[in-house]
C-alpha cells in the first residue's frame, strides 16, 4: 500500500528542515530525499510581494490528487506539498515539495512532476504588489509551465 501525502495550504511560513526531518522518520527505506523550494521573487527590485489567493478545499484536493500520482508513478516512499496563501513579501517562502523514495532519480522526478503540474493545475492566483505602491498584476501562467507539465503525460 502507497503512503498517503502530507498536504498543506497554509498563511504561516514553514521550515524546510523541520518538514524534511518530519518526512525521513515516517518513511523506512529512505535512501534520497529531494525538496524543493520556492520563493517569492523580488524580479530586480521591483516586487515587494504577492497576494496568493486559492480555493479552499479544492487547492488541498488537487495538491492531493498530483501527490497520489507522483506517489504511485515513481515508487515514492512519501511526499509532503506545502503552498502557502495571503501575502507573501520578496524573498519568503511560497512552496514546499518533498519527495523521498529509494533511489535519487525517482525522487527528482517525484519532486519535478509535483511542482509541473501545482503551476498548471492547482487553484492558486497571484497578484503582484510592487515596490512603488502600486498594485501590479495577476500573474498569467506561462507556456514554458504547460510544456513542463505535458512532459509527463
Amino acid at each position: 500500500m502507497s503512503p498517503a501525502p502530507t498536504i498543506r495550504v497554509q498563511r504561516e511560513d514553514f521550515d524546510l528542515q523541520t518538514e524534511v526531518d518530519r518526512l525521513a522518520k515516517a518513511a523506512p527505506g529512505v535512501g534520497a530525499i529531494v525538496t524543493f523550494s520556492g520563493l517569492c521573487r523580488d524580479e530586480g527590485g521591483t516586487l515587494a510581494a504577492l497576494e496568493l489567493e486559492h480555493y479552499p478545499g479544492m487547492a488541498e484536493a488537487e495538491m492531493t490528487r498530483v501527490a497520489t500520482l507522483a506517489i504511485e508513478r515513481f515508487g515514492l516512499l512519501g511526499l509532503t506539498a506545502i503552498h502557502r496563501f495571503g501575502k507573501i513579501s520578496a524573498k519568503e517562502n511560497i512552496v514546499l515539495v518533498i519527495a523521498c523514495a529509494p533511489h535519487r532519480q525517482a525522487a527528482f522526478d517525484g519532486a519535478n512532476f509535483v511542482m509541473d503540474f501545482l503551476k498548471t493545475s492547482a487553484p492558486f492566483w497571484k497578484k503582484e504588489h510592487c515596490t512603488d505602491g502600486s498594485a501590479g498584476d495577476w500573474v498569467s501562467a506561462k507556456d514554458a509551465d504547460e510544456k513542463a507539465r505535458d512532459k509527463w503525460k
